[in-house]
């Protein structure tokens, strides 16, 4: 049985290593960006180049998006030229952006009127896990729609279906709150132990087996030791996640007080112009903030 096309749509930071991993895996792919550069990077590697939302919509079986925020999503699905242009009944559409559920629903009420159904599967784990194949996916929707994309999802890491549509979104938004908070923390923790005379080094050794051991504080401390804040997951895209976390817990009326504080901490390092580090960068709060630095 012939692999169905994949149509991909935001070859980013994220988006790139995805589809090359597609690719790679032998499903035909087309692909669309808006940015020539990254789209010329992939039809190199061996992707067919799209010309349009529509046009991919129109050549593929399952449509992939991974962009920015919840306006560059409803853009590419609902816009002139979109998504929706393109589609026709039985072909299936997963986001794997990050966004806002509410603005998830809403698309794939549209889309189901042309009887095409939507997975929402947002994923974690930033450039590097998105390189090797093995992020986090956290997926909504039907179990039969799920069942049916799984093999091309196991592609690039392990799914879960946590829910009906928009339930993955949901589940980004608290893996997003619990990376914010424990990125801080990390940074708040080791300024201390270094300020108190120890090297952190050693610290790093002596507690990632315990309790306070996680996967923020093996992929960023390591970074702020080295003071390398090249992007994995910039700081502005992080804020666009903590805006959605923060708006969704209003609507719902429930307090979430740390990660408004990070939130502050975020605003404040994209104030003094800090919008592309990587999130780690984090510890620049902090350094600033105690006059001291967690770089070697």
């Amino acid at each position: 049985m012939p692999k169905p096309k994949i149509g991909f749509i935001g070859i980013g930071i994220m988006g790139f290593p995805m589809a090359c991993n597609i690719l790679k895996a032998g499903y035909p792919l087309i692909a669309y960006n808006t940015s020539e550069p990254a789209l010329a990077n992939i039809v190199r590697d061996g992707a067919e180049r799209g010309e349009s939302c529509a046009q991919v919509a129109k050549n593929c079986d399952i449509i992939i998006t991974m962009l920015p925020n919840s306006p560059d999503v409803r853009k590419a699905v609902l816009g002139e030229g979109g998504i929706l242009e393109g589609v026709c009944h039985g072909q299936i559409y997963i986001d794997m952006s990050s966004i806002a559920p509410l603005v998830t629903r809403s698309i794939a009420q549209e889309l189901a009127k042309k009887g095409i159904d939507m997975l929402d599967a947002p994923v974690s784990g930033g450039q590097e896990k998105a390189q090797a194949g093995t992020l986090a996916i956290m997926v909504g929707g039907k179990e039969e729609i799920f069942n049916y994309c799984k093999p091309v999802l196991e592609v690039l890491g392990k799914p879960v279906l946590v829910g009906s549509i928009g339930a993955g979104g949901t589940a980004k938004l608290v893996n997003q709150a619990i990376v914010a908070v424990n990125i801080a923390i990390v940074a708040e923790a080791f300024l201390l132990g270094k300020k108190a005379g120890v090297d952190p080094e050693k610290i790093f050794t002596a507690i990632q087996g315990g309790l306070a051991g996680s996967q923020c504080l093996n992929d960023k401390l390591p970074r702020m030791l080295g003071g390398n804040y090249d992007p994995g997951f910039r700081i502005r895209l992080h804020v666009k996640d903590l805006t959605n976390i923060l708006e969704t817990s209003h609507e719902l009326h429930n307090a979430m007080p740390l990660t408004a504080q990070v939130m502050e901490m975020m605003q404040t390092l994209m104030a003094e112009g800090h919008t592309e580090l990587d999130h780690a960068g984090l510890a620049l709060f902090y350094e600033k903030m105690n006059k001291i630095s967690l770089k070697k």
